[in-house]
């Protein structure tokens, strides 16, 4: 597979804070790649990295075989970035805003003409064209953002948490719109702390925290590996959580403690069933495991696990 972003060792830091810590990655072309993980894990700082809008500190990163450091300007014409606060210019229309952009990369008179009128119909802006973009929705802003990332026709798109801020029906929208573009063999590039998101609609996620990448894999592959078939949930008293603990033990079931919900990982050789014959609660349930469980177990706080 032909790598679009390769990553060795990389490193960054704001004062004495370590935002990105020895990361190393590869992402490859045609895929959805997603940084997962929560507000300060890193994500953002390495992507701007990747589109070369922040600096590499120490280590080597290279885009589209491009080394950023020394070749950033062509890295960027060859590139399509959504940043998390659109930064779009108030005092132009929708059309206009795509015209600055296509300026910017130098497209000529009629290919920018046929970009905007292709994007715009593309992310069905076109009845909103002649509009300003303070009369639009955060929606009709977001997919305005797409658009100006799309106007040079990019090798990747960088999307940093794009759905932030919106309400469901427009998300949803966006995450047929990226599976259109992945089937198009569009590479996308995305962060995000929505793990239902990154669940549905990436090929591959990192799963980040506190500037480490913590593991990588398929969605798929990273729930059956960390977590397993089932996950029995249930809320129980403070003052029985260790006696109901024990009991997990002494069957060699794994589990995590989350405040006062206990989560027990049922592995393919067991039955989640037998859990309810070990523990009393009233709020029991069992359910599909989740990337919101991978992430957990990686680096939730007040993580229990039998050996």
């Amino acid at each position: 597979m032909e790598n679009v972003v390769e990553i060795k060792q990389v490193y960054k830091k704001f004062g004495e804070v370590s935002a990105v810590n020895g990361v190393s990655l590869e992402i490859f072309r045609g895929e959805c790649f997603g940084l997962l993980g929560p507000n300060g894990a890193g994500k953002s700082t390495l992507m701007k990295m990747m589109y070369g809008s922040s600096l590499v500190q120490e280590g080597e990163l290279y885009v589209l075989g491009l080394n950023i450091k020394k070749s950033a300007k062509e890295v960027k014409s060859r590139i399509g970035v959504v940043p998390q606060d659109e930064a779009l210019d108030s005092d132009f229309s929708v059309s206009e805003n795509l015209q600055v952009y296509s300026d910017f990369h130098g497209l000529n008179s009629q290919t920018a003409k046929d970009s905007i009128q292709s994007l715009l119909k593309l992310l069905k802006l076109e009845e909103a064209s002649d509009r300003g973009v303070e009369e639009l929705s955060g929606g009709l802003k977001r997919r305005l953002a797409i658009a100006r990332g799309l106007i040079n026709n990019p090798d990747v798109l960088f999307l940093d948490e794009p759905t932030t801020g919106l309400d469901p029906q427009a998300r949803i929208w966006l995450w047929d719109f990226f599976r259109q573009m992945k089937a198009m063999n569009g590479t996308l590039v995305m962060t995000t702390h929505y793990m239902e998101e990154a669940e549905q609609i990436c090929d591959r996620i990192a799963i980040m925290d506190k500037g480490k990448i913590l593991s990588v894999g398929q969605p798929k592959d990273l729930i059956e590996e960390h977590i397993g078939k089932e996950v029995v949930e249930f809320e129980v008293d403070p003052v029985d959580l260790n006696y109901y603990v024990g009991r997990l033990k002494e069957n060699s079931y794994l589990y995590q403690v989350v405040k006062n919900t206990v989560l027990v990982l049922i592995k393919e050789h067991q039955d989640g069933r037998k859990v309810f014959d070990l523990v009393s609660s009233n709020k029991m349930i069992i359910r599909k495991p989740t990337l919101n469980d991978v992430f957990l177990k990686l680096a939730g706080h007040d993580l229990r696990e039998t050996q």
